[in-house]
This record gives C-alpha cells, structure tokens and sequence, in this order.
C-alpha cells in the first residue's frame, strides 16, 4: 500500500501599508505566499503549486497577485527598511520596550 497526497505551507513574507482594494482604507497587508507539496508517506517531496496573496488586516479581504508582482513589493519593502523584511529595528535591544542591558533599568509596565 503507498500512502501519497499533498501538503500546503502558508509562509508570511512581509507586512505592508497598503491601501485596500476591497475596503479602500489604508491599512497593513500580509504578504504571504502559499506552497503545496506533495507528499510519500506522510514526507513532503517537491512543491507543484506556489501562489502569493496579500490580505488585508483591517477587512480580512484577500487578494492573489502574481510572483513578479510578489517580488516587486518584497524588493520595495526591504528598500525602504533598509534590507530588513520585517521592519523591526536593528541592534541589541531596540524595539523592545523596557529593555535595559544587563537587567538595568525599570520596567515601564510595572508600578
């Protein structure tokens, strides 16, 4: 008896401020994109099936763009975050609120 089938992976690939075209507001998207492996024996092989989507986080909307469209907004992204696809600051400890090094500091949530 051989076992096969398929298997979907769903890989987040940025946030971007992006205006909505299916509510029209201005709000984060996620740029995901979508693989479907198939699988022998519960083992995924090779990918037969990749698409890329963005969603909206403010309606829920979703929408399918194709890879070039994909990789330009990727490409853009990490320009203007300085090659940093997440957006997150660089360096020890920054973005990190009530961070001191060393255990130094006060904590801002306690009182």
């Amino acid at each position: 008896m051989i076992i096969f089938g398929t298997r979907g992976y769903l890989y987040q690939l940025a946030i971007l401020t992006l205006v909505c075209g299916w509510c029209g507001n201005p709000a984060a998207h996620t740029l995901r994109k979508r693989v479907t492996k198939f699988t022998l024996f519960f083992v995924p092989l090779f990918p037969f099936s990749t698409k890329f989507a963005t969603q909206c986080t403010f309606c829920g909307g979703e929408q399918q763009i194709p890879k070039e469209q994909a990789e330009q907004l990727l490409a853009q992204h990490a320009a203007s975050q300085g090659g940093n696809p997440f957006g997150q600051a660089q360096g020890q400890g920054q973005g990190q609120p009530g961070y001191a090094p060393g255990g130094q500091g006060q904590n801002p949530y306690q009182r």
